[in-house]
């Protein structure tokens, strides 16, 4: 299939605010008309506990991706397969009718999260229930919401342009006068099959989807993935939708993703776990000098103390700053939405600059002794951490982990052994988008979805494979989710926004038809 890399505006004019666009109301209308649908869906999919890396849940990976296979076809999409990759199956769907419009590759994933199902208080992780305006469930909103949120893009795109191309409905000729025209140009637009809905008209842009079911583990095959399937797989854009939007209520266009690195620290004290009563006072206690590494790793100013681990660092870019700064932020609302009590980090910049623009390390696991039952009253032999670090543009992972070897070598003390490991396998890069004629489309895409004149600038806190699908297709990688921090993904009462969830799916929608403007 012919590529259109390079993708530019038609009309090579300015930004249109929101209510400039036709068509925004109709989708509105379309996919609100249809959100017991959605919600139904999106209830059924969450029943599937697709968990990645808990052994008796793989025949559930299994059933995950053949539920979403099943709603794909049921879309339209005239090719859906399912892909085995490591210990889980990715779905790959595709509708390419438009040969004279841009092609676009989405990516996602349908695996979740394990779940204590003792800390879940609104309902059980995988028995779904609505509470205002909610639904409650383990993957609602990390990722099952998003993907939904693209089939009914899909399904409103459709309507809205076969209610265009009807002939026979002269309120819809008046009413789509306008975007008829737009979208005269995508020439070799075929019909699908008649259908009890009526006769299906193909999207006005190319789509492809990848669906993954090894996201939660780090995407360990997704390299090999796109290297076997890397011919069908081109695109002139990648949209990743696994990300959060900043506010229900204020768009913002995510144009950056942090990378990350896994870490495990192991510190050997004595032999074996020994009574306190016999030894206290002489033995090592690797409790303690865990405690005192960990403390170590940041200065009295937040500065992470790693030598060299800023060295290649990129600042800021100051309209990206700028941007940042615009965003409405309280530090009250905040911590209200994070749930998160106080605010901490690098002196010399913002929240949001360090959330998104700035590098971080966080320990996420501390065991040492008796963590469970009864103690023992022992010093323990054992001491360990897990450790996860966000990295930015400039900053290499394997660089960044040789890094932290050093460092841990020459801070150890002398009375301890100790084993550090990094997880190069599934460590992810930094990604920046860069400067594309599709992000002003999204930009404008999403005025119209959530129907808001102003559309800001935000990035990503998280990781993901954007670095790595796009250096593995060449091709430019923009970001759509909506996933709000309030959403608790990886934690109790998991839910998605579904008023969220419709005006992301009329944002694709609009998304759709702005790239089919574009040549």
């Amino acid at each position: 299939m012919e590529q259109h890399h390079g993708l530019r505006d038609q009309d090579g004019g300015p930004e249109h605010p929101a209510a400039d666009h036709d068509g925004g109301p109709d989708l509105h209308a379309f996919v609100r008309s249809r959100q017991g649908e959605l919600e139904g869906q999106l209830a059924e999919w969450v029943r599937v506990p697709g968990v990645l890396g808990v052994p008796e849940h793989a025949q559930d990976l299994i059933r995950s991706a053949n539920w979403l296979a099943a709603a794909f076809r049921d879309v339209g999409f005239p090719t859906v397969e399912v892909l085995p990759t490591g210990e889980s199956h990715a779905v790959y769907a595709e509708w390419c009718e438009a040969p004279d419009a841009p092609t676009v590759l989405v990516y996602s994933h349908h695996d979740v999260r394990a779940a204590k199902p003792q800390e879940w208080d609104q309902t059980a992780p995988f028995e779904p229930v609505v509470r205002d305006g909610r639904l409650y469930g383990r993957g609602s909103s990390d990722a099952k919401g998003q993907v939904l949120a693209h089939l009914w893009s899909v399904r409103a795109h459709l309507h809205q342009r076969s209610l265009t191309n009807d002939p026979q409905n002269p309120d819809a000729r008046s009413l789509n006068a306008a975007k008829t025209q737009n979208l005269s140009h995508s020439s070799g637009v075929s019909t699908g099959s008649t259908t009890g809905a009526g006769s299906t008209t193909a999207p006005a842009v190319n789509l492809k989807y990848l669906v993954e079911g090894e996201e939660e583990g780090g995407s360990p095959h997704l390299a090999k993935l796109l290297e076997e399937q890397g011919d069908r797989l081109q695109a002139d854009v990648v949209l990743f939708s696994d990300t959060l939007l900043w506010h229900a209520d204020h768009p913002a266009v995510c144009v950056s993703l942090r990378g990350m690195l896994s870490a495990s620290l192991q510190v050997f004290g004595p032999e074996r776990d020994v009574h306190s009563g016999a030894v206290s006072g002489n033995a090592p206690n690797p409790a303690f000098e865990l405690g005192r590494l960990l403390a170590l790793l940041h200065d009295g100013e937040g500065w992470i103390t790693v030598p060299g681990f800023y060295d290649d660092v990129e600042p800021p870019p100051e309209d990206l700053r700028q941007a940042l700064a615009q965003l409405p932020f309280s530090e009250e609302d905040w911590l209200k939405r994070s749930e998160t009590g106080a605010i901490t980090g690098e002196q010399g910049y913002t929240v949001l600059e360090r959330l998104w623009l700035r590098p971080a390390v966080e320990v996420t696991s501390l065991i040492a002794g008796d963590p469970i039952g009864v103690s023992r009253a022992a010093v323990p032999a054992v001491a360990s951490a897990d450790l996860s670090f966000r990295t930015v543009p400039g900053q290499r992972v394997e660089k960044v982990a040789e890094q932290l070897r050093q460092w841990v070598e020459a801070s150890i003390g002398d009375s301890f052994g100790h084993t550090f490991s990094v997880d190069l396998e599934t460590a992810q890069e930094a990604y920046r988008t860069p400067e594309h004629p599709a992000v002003s489309a999204l930009e404008r895409a999403m005025g119209r979805g959530f129907q808001s004149a102003g559309v800001g600038r935000m990035g990503n806190a998280g990781g993901g494979p954007a670095e790595l699908l796009a250096r593995a297709l060449d091709a430019p990688v923009l970001f759509f989710g909506t996933g709000l921090v309030e959403d608790h993904w990886h934690d109790s009462d998991e839910s998605a926004n579904l008023a969220v969830l419709v005006n992301g799916a009329v944002t694709l929608a609009a998304f759709w038809d702005e790239l089919a403007r574009m040549e």
